[in-house]
Parts: structure tokens; C-alpha cells; sequence
């Protein structure tokens, strides 16, 4: 059985982005143990929805599993703000973060952009 989401990068770096994260949450401290647990389940979020969706018999019904991780890149970028706020996080690290979701975002939105006008061979 072929796993074809394994193939995209999109789902490669979205990965990436959450092993980074859920390394960097083990040193939150512990009364900010609530964040940690948001932004590592929004982070892997973004990764599962889009394996899920590329198994679906439809583009659309991908398209909405490629909508629901990008509201958690979103979910994710806000709990990045949030611990940068509360200096948590260095604002190096939250830029490299950042970075990394609007990469993914904006192949999110390509990918969807694609499955819509069918260009998409996947």
C-alpha cells in the first residue's frame, strides 16, 4: 500500500516543524505546561490532517482536510506569539518558526490551489 502524503513536501516540513517544536516545548516551564500541550497537538495537527485528507476519494474532500490545517498553522503561529510574549521563547527561535509556517502555509495553500483546478497529480 502506497502512502502518498509521504510524498509531498509540504507534509515533510510540516513534520519537521512539529519535531521542532515538541523539542522546544520540553523546556517550557512547568506553569506554562498548558501551552507546551496546545502548540505541540496544534503543530501535529497540521501533519495528520493532511495524511488524512490525501487518503480521501475526492479533491474536496481533501481541500477540507488542507483548509483544517491551515487554521492549525494559524492555532500554531498564535501559541508561537503567545510564548514569545510571555518570553518563553527567544525571538530568534519564534522567527525560524514563523518562517516555517508561512512556508507551509503557503504550500498549503498551492496544493489546494491545485486539487481545485485539477492540476494536481497526485
Amino acid at each position: 500500500m502506497s502512502f502518498r502524503f509521504r510524498n509531498f513536501k509540504v507534509y515533510q516540513d510540516s513534520k519537521t516543524l512539529h519535531l521542532r517544536i515538541a523539542f522546544l516545548t520540553q523546556s517550557f516551564p512547568r506553569s506554562d505546561l498548558y501551552l507546551a500541550d496546545q502548540i505541540r497537538r496544534s503543530s501535529l495537527s497540521i501533519v495528520l490532517n493532511i495524511a488524512e485528507g490525501s487518503s480521501k476519494q475526492s479533491d474536496k474532500d481533501f481541500n477540507r482536510f488542507l483548509a483544517i490545517s491551515l487554521g492549525s498553522v494559524d492555532e500554531t503561529v498564535a501559541c508561537l506569539e503567545i510564548a514569545l510574549e510571555k518570553k518563553i521563547i527567544r525571538d530568534m527561535e519564534f522567527n525560524r518558526l514563523v518562517d516555517a509556517c508561512e512556508g507551509i502555509s503557503k504550500q498549503l495553500g498551492g496544493l489546494s490551489k491545485a486539487l481545485k483546478n485539477k492540476t494536481f497529480k497526485g
